[in-house]
């Protein structure tokens, strides 16, 4: 009887628990608020209401909720970047856009914080391969946009006639460089300064000679 009252117990706990979205919203405010080093399981729990064992059952480890926390930032990123590139007007003022929303908006930025130790937890030997296709779509899914994008400016004639692919593959390289210098708060490499040698190398290697 006992087994069966705590089953049963555990049962209506998962039952009354916020939707998982809701928890992982709650993830990236604390990541946002207080660091990712204070986000333990114990302490979203007590944010959340629920204990650190019902947040294993549902995530079984911290990776995997760091990565359902990326995941769900990601989705929102996601909406935004279709929007964006969905309106009408210029490739160029599109690209742009695209550049804006990419790069992080300054020091610990939330969501680029996460990413970084997303990507840092991936190289362990432990971490597994679908864990790893996960954060590879996540990347495919903003390559894939990037050359599109390129690809329309380049049939339009806005922009030199690169590789799309290629070229997205060297700006994504680029953009991720300077998004770790904002992230990590490196001197002398804030957001604004990143926006300008983006923009300088934008201008010289798709504007030249159109």
């Amino acid at each position: 009887m006992a087994g069966a009252a705590g089953a049963a117990g555990a049962a209506r706990a998962r039952k009354n628990a916020p939707p998982r979205e809701d928890v992982l919203a709650t993830a990236m405010e604390m990541i946002a608020a207080r660091g990712l080093e204070k986000l333990t399981m114990a302490a979203l729990g007590r944010e959340v209401g629920m204990s650190s064992g019902h947040l294993l059952y549902y995530f079984r480890t911290k990776d995997e909720l760091l990565l359902r926390t990326l995941e769900w930032s990601e989705g929102r990123l996601g909406a935004e970047r279709a929007r964006l590139l969905a309106a009408s007007g210029p490739a160029r003022a599109r690209l742009d856009a695209y550049v804006e929303l990419y790069l992080p908006d300054g020091h610990r930025d939330p969501h680029w914080t996460l990413w970084l130790e997303v990507w840092n937890r991936s190289q362990n030997a432990a971490a597994d391969s679908d864990a790893r296709d996960r954060q590879a779509a996540i990347e495919g899914a903003w390559h894939r946009d990037l050359a599109a994008l390129l690809a329309e400016g380049v049939s339009r004639g806005e922009f030199r006639a690169v590789d799309p692919d290629r070229f997205a593959t060297r700006l994504r390289a680029l953009l991720d460089g300077f998004a770790i210098n904002v992230a990590i708060g490196l001197r002398g490499s804030g957001r604004a300064e990143a926006l300008g040698h983006v923009r300088e190398f934008l201008a010289e290697g798709l504007l030249a000679d159109v």
